[in-house]
């Protein structure tokens, strides 16, 4: 576990580094990646008080984990109000889907568990974070963003691997039209510091204004 921020701790793993990351805010853990990596996830949490376990949104790289960290870690789960039913249902909605996301959330989703809190715009989440919902690449997608260092926990709204940033997954995307709409809107923020679920820290933020300013809204092609 290495410190990102004030009170932000990334658990990383996967090849490139950084495919797939977890964070420790505060004494909440926002992500819980495949259902494979829960060994790793619970060696990284070892004797550190864990509060909450927080999904950016409910896809299987997301929350694979999830029902194996609050079982033995004996913490609520949280999530998006709009992808809470996903949660409960097991990804029934996910698995039940053709091609890719049938794939992936049979090989990595995890079981169905309760959502204790559905988290909605302006929620406090931990360490001076709140919820910002930007929904697109799922409906209940949520990021989290701390005023006073202008942090930002920007979830999958955008991946950071290489020179440039890029959109998540279309076949994997609810609303495309809609996520590029809360890329505009997390730029709009100006953040000094952006962490992705996957990929690595931006601290060039100017790089996300330009790509924000790029993205045409009216189409999803």
């Amino acid at each position: 576990m290495r410190r990102v921020a004030e009170d932000v701790s990334v658990v990383t793993w996967g090849l490139p580094p950084g495919l797939f990351n977890a964070y420790l805010v505060g004494d909440v853990l926002v992500d819980a990646g495949i259902r494979q990596s829960s060994w790793w996830i619970l060696r990284e949490l070892r004797e550190r008080p864990l509060r909450a376990l927080a999904l950016s949104h409910v896809h299987p790289d997301h929350q694979g984990s999830s029902a194996r960290v609050c079982g033995e870690l004996g913490v609520p789960l949280w999530c998006g109000a709009a992808d809470a039913d996903a949660m409960e249902g097991g990804l029934t909605n996910y698995v039940s889907g053709r091609g890719l996301p049938r794939f992936l959330g049979r090989a990595f989703g995890g079981g169905a568990h309760p959502v204790a809190r559905r988290l909605r715009e302006g929620d406090e989440l931990a360490a001076g974070f709140v919820v910002l919902e930007t929904p697109g690449h799922s409906p209940g997608h949520v990021s989290f963003w701390r005023e006073r260092d202008r942090t930002l926990l920007a979830g999958e709204v955008l991946l950071n691997f290489g020179v440039r940033l890029s959109e998540p997954v279309r076949s994997l995307t609810t609303d495309v039209a809609a996520n590029r709409r809360s890329v505009q809107r997390l730029a709009a923020l100006e953040p000094a510091l952006v962490l992705f679920a996957h990929g690595w820290p931006l601290r060039e933020t100017r790089r996300l204004a330009l790509f924000a300013s790029r993205l045409p809204l009216d189409s999803p092609l």
